[in-house]
Formats: C-alpha cells, structure tokens, sequence
C-alpha cells in the first residue's frame, strides 16, 4: 500500500526555520511527483510546492517563494520542504502527497499541485512567539 508519513513539525517563533520531511513506503519515490500543502484553521487546504519525478522541476505558491525550498533524496525514499523566515500565517498542518504530472520529455516532467490521493495524517507547524 502506498504511503507517505511526514514529520519534522513543530513550534518555531517567527523568523525561525523547520525542516519537514515526506516518507515514502510500500513503494518508490522515484516515479513520483511528491507535493506538499497546508491547512490552517478555518481555511481549505492549499499547494505550498511541488517537485517532479524527473528533471528536478519545483514549483511554489506566492506566499512561499524565496523562504521555502523542495527538495528529493531518493536514496532515502524522501522529500523534504526547508521553510525559512517562517511566519505567524504559515501555521498548519501540512501533508505530502502524490501529485499530477505533466510529461515535457523523456527526461523532464512538470508537477502541478493537484492530487486525488487519499491525505496522511500531516505534520503541525505553529509560528509563534
């Protein structure tokens, strides 16, 4: 059965750095596009950034751009999201999951933050001071 458990969260104050962790089991990164999203309190769920299968294509929502940063080690069967100059609104929890992907060529593939896989059990981040 294929699964992702993320871990790494916690509670940083603003300015304050956290790196979070995807892992995979039951199957194997490699072939996948892996995308991590939020959900705070009260609000829907939303793409934080994504990465593909194959020619290390990320991509990033707005609000993260510049501070968060995707990354994949497939030896560990891992991807990870270093977050950077946290601030109070990125409080969530956040979930990995198995996202759409777009094949550009052989070697290359874009990911796009859309998923119809079914959710984990996330990791809560809290921004306070």
């Amino acid at each position: 059965q294929l699964q992702l458990v993320e871990s790494g969260g916690g509670l940083v104050q603003p300015g304050g750095s956290l790196r979070l962790s995807c892992a995979a089991s039951g199957f194997t990164l490699d072939y996948y596009a892996i995308g991590w999203f939020r959900q705070a309190p009260g609000k829907e769920r939303e793409g934080v950034s994504c990465i593909s299968s194959r020619g290390g294509s990320t991509s990033y929502a707005d609000s993260v751009k510049g501070r968060f940063t995707i990354s994949r080690d497939n030896a560990k069967n891992t991807v990870y999201l270093q977050m950077n100059s946290l601030k109070p609104e990125d409080t969530a929890v956040y979930y990995c999951v198995v996202v759409t992907e777009v094949e550009i060529t052989a070697v290359q593939a874009m990911c796009i933050m859309t998923s119809s896989r079914s959710w984990g059990q996330g990791t809560q981040v809290t921004v306070s001071s």
